[in-house]
C-alpha cells in the first residue's frame, strides 16, 4: 500500500472528524466520551496552524487513511520546547502501516521546529501502540495507575518520551 503524506486542509476535516469521533466511541485513545463537532476540528487544525505545528494527512488516493499532528505538552513557557504528539488510523487501516508512514514526517517537523522532546500519552492496556511508539525510539518515563476512566473502567496512562536532539 502506498500511502501518501500530506499536509491537512479544511477539506479533510469531514473525515478526519470521523476517524477522531469513532476513537472517542470505540477506543481507550482519548479519554472523552463526547464527540467532536466539525468547528472544534477547524479550531484545533487552525490553533495548531497559526503555531507552526504540522497536521499531517495519509491518504491512498482520494481516501483518508488517518491523521497526525502535535501540540503543546502543557501551556507553561517552561514546557515550550516538548510536544505532544497523536496519531489517529481509520479503523479499517489499523495495523496497515499508516502510522508508521505518518511517524516520520511527525519527528521531522518537531525537530525542524526546535523541539527537544516529543510526547506520547497511552493506555496502558494498549500494547500496539506502546510498541508502536518503542519501535521509534520512545522509552517509557511514567506509568500512572488509574488517572482515566472510561467504559466503566479504571485506565492506567503509560508517558512515553522521544529526545530529538
Amino acid at each position: 500500500m502506498q500511502v501518501t503524506i500530506r499536509d491537512a486542509t479544511e477539506d479533510d476535516l469531514p473525515a478526519m472528524l470521523e476517524i477522531y469521533n469513532d476513537a472517542v466511541l470505540n477506543t481507550t485513545a482519548v479519554w472523552t466520551i463526547h464527540t467532536a463537532d466539525l468547528e472544534n476540528r477547524r479550531a484545533l487544525m487552525r490553533e495548531r496552524k497559526a503555531k507552526g505545528y504540522p497536521v499531517l494527512v495519509a491518504t491512498l488516493g482520494d481516501m483518508l487513511l488517518g491523521y497526525a499532528s502535535f501540540g503543546d505538552f502543557r501551556p507553561w513557557d517552561g514546557y515550550g520546547h516538548t510536544v505532544e504528539h497523536s496519531i489517529y488510523v481509520h479503523q479499517h487501516h489499523h495495523g496497515k502501516g499508516v502510522g508508521k508512514a505518518m511517524m516520520p514526517p511527525l519527528i521531522a517537523a518537531a525537530r525542524a521546529l526546535g523541539k527537544h522532546v516529543m510526547v506520547a500519552g497511552v493506555d496502558a492496556a494498549n500494547t500496539s501502540s506502546l510498541q508502536f511508539h518503542q519501535r521509534f525510539g520512545f522509552v517509557e518515563a511514567g506509568r500512572m495507575r488509574e488517572v482515566g476512566w472510561k467504559f466503566d473502567r479504571w485506565l492506567d496512562l503509560v508517558l512515553l518520551q522521544k529526545m530529538l536532539d
